[in-house]
């Protein structure tokens, strides 16, 4: 049998897909999982289309629900050293100046 696919489904719809194509869910990021109903899939394992015996686990994970995970993308510090100024009028700057000629190139 082939591993239907499960991404983007609400983890209720998720539970009947996979009961309708025989296979078992495990959701490591939710130990609520039996309980869980408006949650996505955001990804299985294995794929979908995958072939595996009737009975299998698939693995499915979720997005993060309302206040969990803490948001934001880690933790923000200064940088160090800070990065030069003048951005695209200091490249133009150093574009025109003259160019040092090789002791190859003729004259």
């Amino acid at each position: 049998m082939r591993v239907p696919r499960l991404v983007g489904l609400m983890a209720v719809d998720a539970r009947e897909a996979a009961q309708a194509q025989g296979v078992l869910l495990a959701a490591p990021d939710r130990p609520d999982f039996s309980r869980a109903v408006v949650d996505y899939v955001v990804r299985q394992y294995p794929p979908p289309g995958a072939e595996i015996p009737r009975g299998a686990v698939v693995t499915v994970w979720f997005d993060l629900g309302e206040g969990e995970g803490g948001g934001g993308s880690g933790v923000r510090e200064p940088r160090r050293p800070n990065p030069p100024h003048g951005g695209i009028r200091r490249e133009l700057a150093t574009a025109e100046e003259p160019r040092a000629m090789s002791p190859l190139s003729p004259g």
